[in-house]
C-alpha cells in the first residue's frame, strides 16, 4: 500500500517572526509612495519588538549600547587567557617574521566573525543601516570592541612588545582572534 504525500503525519511548520520580516522586505520593495514604505517599516520595527522574547529565534537588528556591552564581555572573558599565558608573544612573534600569515590571521578573524554572525545562522541577524553602504555595524563593532580592548589590557598588563612594532601587531592579531570570537558569541547569543 502506497503512502499518499499530502497525508504526512508531521505538523505543518509554524511560520515566525523571520518569516513575517522577510515577508515585510518584499513588500517593502514594491510600495512606492514614502508614507507606505514608512508603515512597512513601522509595522517590520513593531514585528521585531514582539519577537523579543527567549533568547534563541529571534530577529536581530542594529547594533546598541546593550550590544556592545555584551561584545565587551564576552572579548574579555575569551581575552584574559591569551594576556595571561606567554604563547600569545610567541606567535606575535612567529607572525612577524612571516607577513602572510599574519594577514592570513587577520582574514580567518574577519571570516569568523562574519561567519558566526550572519552565516551560522545561531540567530537571525539582520543588517540594518551598514557602514558607508556595505560594512555590518555589528560587524564593525564586535571588530572594533574586540581590537580597543585587546590594545588596552595588553598595553596596561605590559604583554605588547612595543620595541618591534610588526611584533606587537602579531601579538594584537594573535589576541584579537579569540577575543572577536567571545565578542561575537556574547553579542548574539543573549538575542538583543
Amino acid at each position: 500500500m502506497a503512502v499518499d504525500p499530502s497525508e504526512s503525519t508531521e505538523p505543518p511548520t509554524k511560520p515566525n517572526v523571520a518569516d513575517l520580516v522577510e515577508e515585510l522586505d518584499e513588500l517593502e520593495a514594491t510600495v512606492d509612495s514614502p508614507e507606505e514604505r514608512e508603515r512597512v517599516e513601522s509595522v517590520r520595527e513593531t514585528a521585531l519588538s514582539v519577537s523579543q522574547q527567549g533568547s534563541f529565534g529571534r530577529v536581530i537588528s542594529g547594533f546598541d549600547r546593550a550590544d556592545a556591552s555584551e561584545a565587551l564581555l564576552g572579548s574579555v572573558l575569551f581575552g584574559i587567557p591569551m594576556f595571561v599565558e606567554g604563547g600569545t608573544s610567541e606567535v606575535g612573534a612567529y607572525l612577524a617574521t612571516y607577513p602572510p600569515f599574519l594577514l592570513g590571521t587577520t582574514g580567518v578573524t574577519f571570516a569568523l566573525v562574519f561567519g558566526i554572525l550572519y552565516v551560522a545562522e545561531i540567530q537571525d541577524v539582520r543588517v540594518t543601516d551598514p557602514y558607508l553602504g556595505f560594512i555590518p555595524r555589528r560587524f564593525a563593532g564586535v571588530l572594533f570592541i574586540a581590537s580597543a580592548t585587546a590594545l588596552v589590557l595588553m598595553t596596561m598588563w605590559g604583554r605588547l612588545t612595543f620595541s618591534e612594532p610588526l611584533v606587537a601587531v602579531g601579538e594584537l592579531a594573535t589576541a584579537i582572534l579569540p577575543m572577536s570570537v567571545g565578542g561575537a558569541l556574547g553579542d548574539i547569543l543573549p538575542g538583543s
